[in-house]
């Protein structure tokens, strides 16, 4: 029992003392990532959702789904656009999400006009201010090395 209450003392006080160790604080990544004291950012979290034009063709609504990939691309590359996924069937009618790059919903607003899907009201939109970690972006270069096949 000793030797139990021993070994769990021992591996608590590793666990405390590992938790009190300063970060690994990289500055110039920081500076370059847009970072606060605690290593996060503002950034502009949109909601898609079904749109409003219920009347388009299956031609039509191909095309600007097209246009609607090859946009999130353009403004990946541009960073922009820092996550995108759809959402699964739900009753709300969302549609997938965005992470933009911005910490103003004017700025978000503007580059969400580039996207023909919105702009046909195939997608309507939502923008929220959303406050998370700044190195974000950085799992974006690591996603080619993980991906098979492209949308």
């Amino acid at each position: 029992m000793k030797r139990l209450l021993f070994t769990f003392l021992i591996i608590g006080s590793a666990l405390f003392t590992q938790a009190q160790e300063k970060p690994k604080y990289d500055e110039a990544l920081a500076k370059k990532l847009g970072a606060d004291d605690y290593g996060m950012k503002m950034y502009i979290l949109v909601i898609l959702k079904t749109g409003a034009n219920t009347t388009a063709t299956k031609a039509q609504t191909d095309s600007l789904f097209k246009g609607h990939m090859s946009n999130m691309e353009k403004l990946t590359k541009e960073n922009r656009l820092i996550v995108a996924g759809p959402i699964g069937k739900n009753d709300k009618q969302y549609r997938g999400i965005f992470i933009l790059n911005s910490k103003s919903i004017e700025e978000a607003t503007s580059w969400l006009a580039t996207d023909p899907a919105v702009n046909a009201k195939l997608l309507d939109v939502e923008l929220f201010k959303w406050y998370g970690s700044a190195a974000l972006s950085e799992y974006l270069p690591f996603h080619d090395k993980v991906q098979k096949r492209s949308f």
